[in-house]
């Protein structure tokens, strides 16, 4: 099994319902997932300078690190996750020494 990260876009309030929806899909991947987080606060840098990073609809908002037998099956299993804008999927590559 190897490891996949799922990117997840976007954030709004959410209703009891939408909650609801999350918890049972988090309930769903138990035995697969392998780290989850959100990102509250962040900053870009580029030539332009600094910026802080909102959070908001339009930012990458959290992740979840599962376990999967290929790109494929993350897909699927990321596929059922309740979004508010977007999810995104990566396989996850660890350089060894």
């Amino acid at each position: 099994m190897n490891d996949y990260i799922i990117l997840h876009y976007g954030f709004i309030p959410p209703t009891p319902e939408q909650m609801g929806e999350w918890n049972s899909w988090f309930q769903s991947i138990a035995d697969r997932k392998v780290d989850q987080g959100h990102f509250p606060a962040g900053k870009e840098f580029s030539e332009a300078g600094a910026e802080d990073l909102p959070f908001a609809r339009e930012s990458i908002t959290g992740f979840t690190m599962i376990k999967a037998e290929n790109l494929e099956e993350a897909a699927e299993i990321a596929s059922k996750c309740p979004f508010v804008d977007s999810t995104r999927v990566y396989e996850v590559k660890r350089n060894m020494g």
